[in-house]
């Protein structure tokens, strides 16, 4: 833990207990837990949130980019060419 051994965080502890007392370090203890538990939220908010930013991100960007090759001039005639050349290549195939 933070590179911390048994002895150093016990010194830590005895520390705390002087300055704060028993009654108070409960307490303490609790703030700092709902403190982690908050942080752990807004962190897996953000993420969550960036991660959904992408995705949506992306999407938009493939509806565009799919909108823009449909634009293409001779982008439909080369599609029928290139199909008609692969039955005449199969037609071929079959004829050897």
């Amino acid at each position: 833990m933070f590179g911390l051994g048994l002895p150093e965080i016990l010194v830590i502890l005895v520390i705390l207990f002087l300055l704060f007392g028993a009654k108070r370090l409960p307490e303490i203890g609790e703030g700092l837990g709902k403190t982690m538990r908050e942080i752990r939220k807004i962190r897996g908010e953000k993420k969550s949130g960036r991660e959904k930013d992408q995705k949506d991100q992306t999407g938009d960007l493939l509806v565009d980019l799919k909108k823009g090759v449909e634009q293409i001039p001779g982008l439909k005639e080369a599609k029928e060419i290139k199909e008609v050349a692969g039955k005449v290549k199969n037609l071929t195939k079959f004829l050897k």
